[in-house]
């Protein structure tokens, strides 16, 4: 039973019950880091360590912290956090943390992270803790990485900045689709897989 429950734990963040498809959270985040693969993949790592160390830090804290100042002690630790993550990028990845500019600051009022150290970590030990909050970037990562991966093959066609498409293809006429790499696609992309899984799991349910 206990096994069920941390596999339920794990896996619901990046399926049945994803942030971004079906609890609709850090959508704006979702839609301007997905032109480049590279980017989406940073953004989800670094939103990934920000909620699962976060939701270990507060779960540690919880019986001490008052509860008319917890959101504020919450803020804290994720603006602590992500203020590592921002200087780990500039000392390391100075390009990539230009092409993120603000939406690593945003971070700290990422709904997906205030939401999970409100409604888990505040009740949870640090052990589910960590899992809940690992899996729940996971589950954001896994939809940025979809698709800046389609957005960034069809918009520019190349993968991690690096040419795919062949330049035969050019050669030939084909040209890479401008609409990928505007705005409005990345919205669609998302629309596209929310509809996706919501069928699929329609779909499961009527079958049982």
């Amino acid at each position: 039973m206990q096994n069920k429950r941390k596999e339920r734990i794990f896996l619901d963040p990046i399926f049945r019950n994803n942030p971004v498809t079906v609890q609709i959270l850090g959508i704006c985040s979702a839609l301007a880091v997905t032109v480049k693969l590279q980017s989406a993949v940073v953004m989800a790592l670094s939103l990934t360590f920000v909620v699962a160390f976060s939701n270990v830090i507060v779960s540690l804290l919880r019986k001490t912290i008052p509860g008319r100042i917890r959101i504020i002690v919450q803020l804290v630790v994720v603006a602590f956090l992500v203020i590592l993550v921002d200087q780990f990028l500039k000392a390391y990845f100075f390009d990539i943390s230009k092409q993120l500019s603000v939406f690593v600051g945003l971070i700290i009022t990422n709904c997906i992270v205030m939401g999970r150290l409100e409604a888990f970590a505040m009740s949870n030990s640090p052990k589910r803790s960590l899992i809940d909050g690992f899996a729940n970037g996971l589950g954001y990562g896994f939809i940025l990485i979809v698709v800046a991966f389609f957005r960034e093959l069809l918009g520019s066609g190349t993968i991690w900045n690096y040419q795919v498409v062949p330049q035969a293809f050019y050669d030939a006429g084909y040209m890479n689709n401008g609409l990928m790499i505007m705005p409005p696609m990345a919205l669609i992309a998302v629309g596209l897989i929310v509809w996706i899984q919501r069928a699929h799991q329609q779909k499961k349910e009527e079958g049982k």
